[in-house]
């Protein structure tokens, strides 16, 4: 069994054919959306996080707004960039969320990925400590802020309005939480760091490293060292890994239409220069519903994932949406083992 979600960069912009020119759209939309693929059956619904960009960006509202929408369905990000967050203020947040939602928040966190503002934490309020480097503050805010979740002092008391000196926690808080965080990892040393701290793993469709292997291989392999660290370090429970794909099934005209032409344009991975390295990017799966069975078969990284997350196209509205989720979760899943 596998779980199947879809992760929503929330575009929004007024251009022809565009379902979501205003943020309101996107916004509304996206409400509507996960309770359409509450109804075919989906798992998850996760919202990728952007700032400085006709996107979703602060996502606790939405997130809040979709869990009183839906009952069952699993709601998350993928990720949540740290570097523009205050991890107090923002474990307040998540606990309230998930409290709304009874429990069902699956929050993937990280560094973030490549932006368009250059250094935009910095106008958030948040200056790199000296010495020390983008990815080693996120870490250390992750830190604070699983700690927080988890009920930790994190202020010390005045005792003439408590009767007490002791350390103060957040308030309220959600058992449980802090068991369903992800960290987005786009490589094989950040994979084993992310095993070692026991979070579970989120790997998308770009690897910010390149060793010459197809996508799936390097991102199996970066799966592998996580489960490894995982075991070392010697955590309780199981450790769980989700990765994104790109999976339009051809079913319809408007399918055919939309991206028939990209099917083959699509089909392989590409490679290219990012952050001043390498980076590989992982290829689409567009096709007839049998062909993309035969497909992801042979994707080791989705068989080694416990959640395979879906990218869709939101600007195409929740109509379209909600129609290729279900023929995921009716044509291709089943045929997969997936149900």
């Amino acid at each position: 069994m596998k779980k199947i979600g879809y992760l929503s960069f929330g575009h929004y912009r007024d251009i022809p054919g565009s379902h979501t020119p205003t943020a309101r759209d996107a916004l509304l939309q996206a409400i509507q959306l996960a309770q359409e693929a509450e109804r075919v059956g989906v798992d998850g619904a996760f919202l990728r996080v952007h700032h400085f960009a006709p996107q979703h960006s602060a996502p606790f509202p939405l997130l809040a707004a979709m869990a009183q929408a839906t009952e069952r369905i699993e709601l998350g990000t993928g990720v949540i960039d740290l570097r523009y967050e205050n991890p107090l203020y923002m474990a307040e947040e998540a606990a309230i969320t998930d409290l709304i939602s009874g429990g069902r928040l699956q929050l993937g966190i990280s560094r973030g990925s490549p932006e368009p503002a250059l250094r935009g934490w910095e106008a958030f309020g948040y200056r790199t400590p000296e010495g020390m480097s983008v990815a080693e503050m996120a870490q250390q805010k992750a830190h604070v802020f699983r700690e927080a979740i988890r009920g930790a002092g994190v202020v010390q008391a005045d005792p003439q309005m408590t009767g007490h000196d002791g350390a103060l926690a957040i308030d309220p808080l959600s058992p449980g939480l802090d068991e369903r965080l992800w960290w987005g990892s786009g490589t094989r040393a950040s994979a084993r760091w992310v095993g070692e701290q026991g979070f579970n793993l989120q790997s998308s469709t770009l690897l910010t490293e390149d060793t010459g292997e197809s996508f799936d291989a390097l991102q199996a392999e970066q799966i592998a060292i996580y489960k490894d660290a995982w075991r070392q370090a010697g955590h309780s429970g199981e450790p769980q890994v989700s990765v994104s794909r790109s999976i339009i099934p051809l079913v319809t005209d408007e399918d055919h239409r939309y991206f028939g032409v990209r099917a083959q344009a699509e089909s392989r991975d590409q490679v290219g220069h990012l952050e001043g390295g390498l980076a590989r990017f992982g290829r689409s799966y567009i096709g007839e519903p049998e062909k993309l069975v035969e497909e992801l078969a042979a994707d080791a990284a989705v068989a080694a994932a416990d959640y395979a997350l879906v990218t869709v196209p939101n600007q195409l509205g929740v109509g379209y949406n909600a129609r290729l989720l279900e023929s995921i979760v009716t044509r291709v899943a089943p045929d997969l083992g997936w149900r």
